[in-house]
């Protein structure tokens, strides 16, 4: 136990709070319970550490990972007693999938310990996401996404500004244009940075091993997390590489299914599945008409990977900038959590309301004139007007 609770303290010593996601001020800490949710590489242990260094007092907390050999020979449960016997109050269990059973662990601790505050999170979201069906009235569920332009800049250049709700951004986007470009004169340059290299917050690290840590976070969701959650061969996560690899080099298209298929050798009901698994291991993104329902056998009407660094990591010179722009304005307006579907005009539908259609900037309104609420998100824009809009301002909606 000695051993859990100095590593904890070293952890805390090491935190830095000058720069924080935005969802650390959306998370209701007060709940009994709570389960952060997130693709590898988005800062959840992190966000973790830093409300216990902030805000709790270190004499009552406990920060401990999951995947920690101490766990091979204690019980959770035993070690979550001992802590509660010293005065624990606020527990923090990271990497909680590595550890067998711990949905019945986590579920007892509840139970019968109700003056005891947990928040739980690992790194494999499939597995993670079982854990609902017998622990849903229990834990509070919240999810960690990859970073917006807007926190990439704070993060980078510790410029502060606060995220802008979308409809304000769609009648002022000329004003705020402005008083981004008073505090970041080259938003363009920075924006084409981000799009290669700001997803994930370790691109503090240096951009010179970036791209290999994001293959090697595939490879760690594909071939460890994935397995964790699901029965699946080591021919059916080669397939899913080679199947990442063609998404990344595709222009934005309605996907034909048996094609695709075809090109990953194996059955259209198999692909299906994988691109489910895709999905919710947080690599891809399957974009639908809001009429057809989510189902794994439900063709996606469209196919994107989840964000703009993993099409740069993987098509490496191939990318098409088509496929780049769409891409970020998925992720930015899905992690914004806003309701993203396929219309029958246009690019996306945004909430069943805004009508958006995606390109450079001479990009005009011919492929959605005259319809009610239709915009252009256009890049390489500093300035819009009226409803042509620069596309890196939907980077400051989280």
């Amino acid at each position: 136990m000695e051993s859990l609770i100095t590593r904890y303290k070293k952890l805390l010593r090491s935190v830095k709070l000058d720069f924080k996601r935005n969802l650390y001020h959306q998370i209701n800490w007060d709940a009994r319970a709570i389960c952060i949710l997130g693709a590898r590489g988005t800062g959840k242990s992190t966000l973790m550490l830093q409300y216990l260094k902030e805000k709790l007092p270190e004499n009552q907390s406990l920060y401990i990972s999951l995947d920690d050999l101490y766990f091979k020979q204690e019980g959770l449960v035993e070690v979550a007693e001992r802590f509660i016997q010293l005065g624990g109050k606020h527990l923090f269990l990271d990497e909680v999938h590595k550890y067998g059973d711990w949905q019945a662990a986590v579920k007892n601790l509840y139970d019968f310990y109700p003056d005891l505050k947990m928040v739980i999170s690992g790194s494999s979201i499939l597995t993670l996401q079982k854990s609902q069906v017998d622990l849903s009235r229990r834990l509070v569920y919240y999810e960690l996404p990859e970073l917006s332009f807007r926190e990439y800049i704070a993060l980078k250049h510790q410029i502060v500004a606060s995220p802008v709700d979308l409809n304000y951004l769609l009648i002022n986007h000329q004003e705020l244009s402005s008083k981004i470009i008073e505090v970041l004169p080259h938003p363009l340059a920075e924006f084409e940075q981000f799009l290669q290299y700001g997803a994930y917050p370790f691109f503090k690290e240096g951009q010179q091993d970036y791209i290999s840590k994001i293959n090697q976070l595939i490879n760690v969701i594909i071939d460890y997390d994935l397995p964790e959650g699901r029965d699946i061969s080591t021919a059916t996560q080669a397939k899913l590489k080679k199947l990442l690899y063609i998404l990344s080099t595709a222009v934005p298209f309605s996907p034909n299914i048996t094609k695709l298929a075809e090109k990953t050798e194996t059955t259209r009901p198999r692909l299906l599945e994988m691109l489910h698994m895709l999905e919710t291991s947080r690599l891809i993104r399957n974009l639908r008409n809001s009429s057809h329902g989510v189902s794994m056998m439900n063709k996606p009407d469209k196919i994107f990977l989840s964000n703009t660094n993993l099409i740069y990591a993987l098509a490496l010179e191939n990318q098409n900038k088509g496929n780049v722009r769409e891409t970020f304005f998925y992720n930015q307006l899905a992690n914004s959590k806003r309701t993203v579907t396929y219309p029958q005009q246009g690019d996306f539908l945004i909430d069943d309301k805004y009508l958006f259609e995606i390109g450079g900037k001479n990009k005009d309104f011919s492929q959605i004139a005259n319809l009610p609420d239709s915009f252009i998100a256009a890049d390489d824009l500093e300035y819009g007007l009226g409803n042509k809009i620069p596309l890196y301002l939907f980077g400051f909606l989280y």
